[in-house]
């Protein structure tokens, strides 16, 4: 080494990249406990057992919690969807449809029925359509009403999602089946639609679970006691007993529906995603 040698210094070793996601997955989970640690010192789980976890009020829900709340919800969630779907279904092919007509008609339903809140069709049905047309009765009196308001509601969401997975079949397959002597209408019903409507599944599905949340509106429209669903039930029964259980209550018959769906959307999605692959 000479005079003029810089002795070389060790160079300094940093954190490798798989350090340092480990180091910030240890923060995450350490900020995580420490919410959850805070939430549980600080809250008053006495008086959040009083006011919604009292035993005998929940007990004097049932059955009808069951046989009546849930039962109308899903009657009233079920209806929607068919007429959703149906509605939907047409159109979605207005959307596509070559006539200028039919899809600027298709296009300004969509829009209208997507940027209005739910609340305001449901009002619009209960209220609207009885003065502009007096004397006239929807078929199947409240369960009618219900259904067609969440079906107009579904029928602009379904309506695009119909005719994307209309236009994800590869166009081949409408050619093939031109080719074999389908006529345009009866090839979209035989081979488009069906398969279009694999592709789709998991999205009507999860609007499947929107609508069961969003037949809580129903009550907008004057029930009896006998069409009530669940979030009407429990409110009721709260004001009666000046307690928030039945309110609980209601909350976790909607999750005994919503969480299985929703793990049936997931499910249907992964199998979706493999056959791609």
């Amino acid at each position: 080494m000479t005079g003029t040698d810089v002795p070389l210094q060790p160079k300094k070793k940093g954190l490798t990249r798989r350090q340092k996601r480990s180091l910030s997955r240890g923060i995450q989970y350490a900020v995580f406990v420490a919410a959850v640690i805070a939430f549980a010192v600080a809250a008053d789980w006495d008086r959040l057992a009083n006011q919604f976890a009292q035993g005998d009020i929940a007990r004097q829900m049932f059955p009808d919690v069951i046989t009546l709340a849930l039962k109308n919800t899903v009657l009233y969630t079920v209806s929607g969807f068919v007429v959703g779907l149906v509605l939907g279904m047409v159109i979605a092919l207005m959307r596509l449809s070559s006539v200028g007509p039919y899809r600027w008609l298709a296009g300004v339903y969509i829009e209208i029925f997507r940027g209005l809140p739910a609340l305001l069709i449901f009002i619009f049905i209960g209220v609207a359509v009885p003065l502009a047309f007096p004397g006239t009765e929807i078929p199947g009196g409240t369960y009618g009403k219900v259904a067609l308001a969440l079906g107009l509601v579904a029928a602009a969401y379904m309506a695009e999602t119909i005719r994307a997975g209309i236009q994800a079949v590869p166009k081949g397959q409408m050619e093939a089946a031109r080719s074999l002597g389908f006529s345009p209408a009866r090839a979209m019903i035989s081979i488009i639609i069906p398969q279009a409507f694999r592709i789709i599944l998991p999205p009507l599905t999860n609007e499947l679970v929107l609508l069961f949340k969003d037949s809580s509106l129903v009550l907008f429209l004057g029930v009896t006691l006998e069409e009530r669903e669940l979030s009407k039930f429990g409110r009721d029964l709260a004001s009666q007993t000046a307690n928030s259980t039945p309110i609980l209550v209601a909350g976790l018959c909607y999750l005994l529906v919503t969480i299985p769906l929703g793990f049936v959307v997931r499910r249907m999605e992964a199998k979706a995603q493999e056959a791609v692959k």
